[in-house]
């Protein structure tokens, strides 16, 4: 089991304990901490890391071209958080990676109209940007 330390930067406990990482890319690779085992990479060009990833089409300050795929990526990346170390990711960090942190809160139980909040409370105070990003995170089909 390779899990984040709790102390990392940028990393975010959720409610099970599970860890994942959440990042800008803009900042560079992050220094500090191990590599991750796994990635999901929110941009709007493609993105690959020298580790397993998976990338989501997604544009600055909107939503994944298919919520769908998005939504299929982040389960996977939940499943593997209890064991690895799991990293999210977009070009700031704050928008599309707060987004996808909710979501993987909603995956772990955090209630849809409580996930922003949380997910501000426990990684970046301004993240999840955009009116559209908010309800995302309260309106996504968790599961197909």
């Amino acid at each position: 089991m390779t899990t984040w330390p709790p102390d990392a930067e940028g990393v975010v406990t959720l409610p099970s304990g599970c860890r994942v990482r959440g990042r800008g890319l803009a900042r560079g690779p992050a220094e500090a901490a191990p590599a991750p085992d796994f990635g999901v990479y929110l941009t709007a060009r493609v993105h690959a890391e020298r580790w397993p990833s998976r990338w989501i089409a997604w544009p600055d300050f909107r939503l994944p071209r298919d919520p769908s795929e998005a939504m299929a990526a982040l389960r996977e990346a939940y499943d593997r958080a209890a064991i690895e170390r799991v990293e999210v990711a977009c070009d700031g960090g704050s928008g599309r990676t707060g987004t996808a942190l909710a979501l993987l809160a909603r995956l772990d139980g955090v209630p849809a109209g409580d996930a922003v909040a949380w997910v501000r409370r426990h990684y970046r105070p301004r993240a999840v940007e955009t009116p559209w990003q908010r309800r995302f995170v309260r309106t996504a089909r968790l599961a197909d």
